[in-house]
């Protein structure tokens, strides 16, 4: 898992904009599949990301995006960096996917801080004496008080919940929790057998250097726990 790049992140569900489309179709796209930037393509240039907030300025909707100031245009990486570089980038620019380009610098697809994290699940990392869990669920099925009691039978408690959406799937949402302990086994069966999705899951290692620990730490913070 250690080598796991950009490339093998790829989200196929987040499509590119073209400069020959509309500030209308940007925004629709933006509501469609519940992001707060789309990456902007001229053929296969990687261009910059539109956000909402890009948009506000535009009453006309038909207005193209090659005539838009876009920002994030070196706001990128390259297909064979790792994992990390992908979250840092995520982190420092406050964007929820990152895009993907190759040796021709020519666009490939994003990676969404989603996918990161999921990759990012399979790795031992250092939570001090606790444990965190990320889960992907239908919004109606979110309920803190039902999922509190499962983890409660299993004679632990959650220190804190954090609630966003899943950027892999606009009909979902995803709940990021705290533990107090770092045995999560059977918190998992527990939840799985009620058919929850777990995406990620982190418990206590004492194997991991500095470097990655200040990663997880700076996760945690976009993460909002």
């Amino acid at each position: 898992m250690h080598s796991m790049l950009a490339e093998e992140l790829l989200n196929h569900m987040i499509p590119a904009l073209q400069v020959t489309d509309s500030t209308g179709k940007a925004a629709k796209w933006l509501e469609e599949f519940h992001v707060g930037q789309l990456p902007v393509v001229d053929n296969r240039q990687y261009r910059g990301l539109i956000t909402e907030s890009d948009l506000l300025d535009y009453d006309q909707t038909e207005e193209l995006l090659s005539h838009l100031t876009l920002g994030y245009a070196d706001v990128h990486v390259q297909h064979d960096q790792h994992f990390y570089s992908i979250m840092e980038i995520a982190i420092q620019n406050k964007i929820q996917l990152v895009p993907v380009l190759d040796e021709q610098r020519e666009y490939m697809g994003v990676v969404t801080v989603g996918d990161t994290l999921a990759a990012l699940g399979q790795m031992p990392i250092a939570v001090g004496q606790g444990g965190i869990l990320v889960l992907s669920m239908d919004e109606r099925d979110y309920s803190l008080t039902q999922i509190s009691r499962y983890v409660e039978e299993n004679n632990a408690k959650i220190l804190s919940a954090h609630v966003a959406q899943d950027e892999s799937d606009p009909y979902k949402i995803r709940l990021t929790l705290k533990l107090n302990t770092p045995s999560l086994t059977r918190i998992v069966a527990t939840l799985e057998r009620f058919g929850y999705v777990i995406t990620a899951q982190f418990s206590g290692a004492t194997d991991v250097g500095e470097g990655e620990q200040d990663r997880f730490d700076a996760l945690l913070k976009y993460l909002s726990l």
